[in-house]
């Protein structure tokens, strides 16, 4: 038995989206799901019990991260990364590859691993397939990810030819080194860029593999949006049904609900803690950047639809002063609404897909939203 499950509920038939649960060692999650990432063992400004509170259930830690600091040799020693920051509650972790290709400007691509230079201090490091297996099993988390190139956008296709053969032979790897099957389950990343018979070769070589879920890496890389719903439309029905599905680093209202409608069933962004720092929000009824001088005096909740702590007690004004003056309550409350309200978003969309209309909310929300205007401001 794997230790990550993902049970089908009902597909809308108004849209085809999934509704499911993610079963994993530390409980059992409806999908689609929203993640709030903990880069370094917690999301910024928030405690495990606001997280429990807003409705959170997996959240994210980052392998490359936290092997530079404190080391994954002491959070293991710690009991794991679920003991070390006391969060009771699923976690997955990436690979580290991300931040390898996009922290370090000085990385060498071997068939073997990438040879690069830690970000903090200059030091030479090696990361392969092999050695993430090695953290993220030291981690303990839930759910990993095997250890992918990622390539950057735009790329030629031969090249992305070259870079897909060269993960799936990474994934095979992973594989062959990830030691605590019993209870961590480990994913496969399809890669392929922008052309459907590069995805459709990863994703016929990883599925042979037989991962016990396939995460659809290279989008939201600075591709146009039309481009991603397209890879994911052409993707998704190449993926196993009985699987759970993710799609790496998306965040925003309308991406979470075009995705969701395409097949995927969990998401993960720093998007709305990052803009939550710099007084930017989440509503019901579209943007909304607190700094802005029409606040001063506002004092009414950022969203009178909202029933989130912040929401409940704090007025725009209040937290317009906090954000204004660097203070970190202030970004705690936008961060605590922000997380929420797409929390919030996903519950929507779950009770959407259980009564055939996702396709009805997603008009109503865009429209609400303000995405179908011309000159509608994305995050």
């Amino acid at each position: 038995m794997s230790a990550i499950t993902y049970e089908l509920i009902k597909t809308c038939k108004q849209t085809g989206a999934r509704l499911g649960i993610l079963h994993t060692p530390h409980g059992s999650y409806e999908t689609p799901m929203f993640m709030p990432v903990g880069t370094l063992a917690t999301v910024k400004t928030m405690s495990p019990e606001d997280l429990k509170a807003m409705g959170a259930g997996v959240i994210l830690s980052n392998t490359y991260h936290l092997w530079l600091r404190p080391g994954h040799d002491i959070i293991k020693e710690a009991g794991g990364l679920h003991s070390f920051m006391n969060w009771d509650q699923a976690i997955l972790t990436d690979s580290g590859g991300f931040q390898v290709f996009s922290l370090s400007e000085f990385r060498r691509i071997e068939e073997e691993g990438v040879h690069f230079r830690n970000h903090l201090n200059g030091d030479k490091l090696f990361l392969s397939p092999e050695k993430s297996m090695e953290i993220q099993n030291a981690l303990g988390s839930d759910i990993m990810m095997a250890f992918d190139e990622c390539p950057p956008y735009p790329a030629s296709h031969d090249y992305m030819k070259k870079s897909v053969e060269r993960t799936s032979r990474w994934a095979e790897r992973c594989l062959e080194a990830h030691n605590r099957t019993e209870d961590q389950g480990l994913f496969g990343i399809i890669q392929g860029g922008e052309f459907e018979d590069l995805r459709k070769q990863s994703a016929n070589d990883l599925v042979s593999l037989d991962f016990p879920g396939y995460a659809v890496g290279g989008l939201s890389v600075g591709e146009p949006k039309d481009v991603m719903n397209r890879m994911l439309e052409f993707t998704t029905p190449l993926l196993p049904n009985n699987k759970p599905r993710y799609l790496m680093g998306v965040g925003s209202p309308d991406s979470l609900i075009d995705g969701s409608i395409r097949g995927i069933d969990m998401f993960d962004c720093v998007l709305p803690t990052r803009i939550a720092r710099n007084g930017t929000l989440m509503t019901s009824n579209g943007r909304l950047v607190v700094k802005n001088a029409a606040y001063a005096r506002d004092f009414n909740p950022i969203d009178e639809n909202c029933d989130c702590y912040t929401c409940r007690n704090y007025s725009r004004a209040y937290i317009r002063h906090l954000i204004k003056c660097d203070e970190t309550f202030g970004i705690r409350l936008t961060t605590y609404h922000n997380l929420h309200f797409l929390l919030k978003l996903m519950e929507q969309v779950r009770q959407a897909i259980r009564e055939d209309r996702l396709g009805d909310f997603k008009k109503e929300f865009f429209e609400r939203y303000g995405f179908n205007s011309p000159d509608a401001k994305n995050f």
